[in-house]
């Protein structure tokens, strides 16, 4: 089992997992006191974005682990996997 072990990438995941969470208790409270249907729906869309570059943000800081685990130390490789990880962030955030 292979778990995130950067304390930042990890706290950073944590703290917008807290904020989706606040968001959705916020939809409940409007369902709760008969908000319109138009802007429930909009609190849901913010909700999903926030979840997916959450999930976005967790499996990059998990790729960058791991391909740092597979390269052997050297500051040029560090660059040019940085290059990488932000051309692979970019597409991936495109996908949804």
């Amino acid at each position: 089992m292979t778990v995130l072990t950067n304390e930042s990438a990890r706290a950073e995941v944590l703290n917008r997992l807290r904020r989706a969470e606040g968001q959705i208790r916020g939809v409940q409270r409007m369902l709760e006191e008969g908000e319109s249907c138009l802007k429930i729906s909009q609190q849901f869309a913010a909700v999903r974005k926030a979840l997916d570059s959450t999930y976005l943000r967790m499996t990059m800081c998990f790729m960058e682990q791991e391909l740092s685990s597979c390269l052997k130390p050297d500051p040029t490789q560090k660059d040019s996997m940085d290059t990488m990880l932000k051309d692979m962030e970019n597409l991936l955030s495109r996908m949804g």
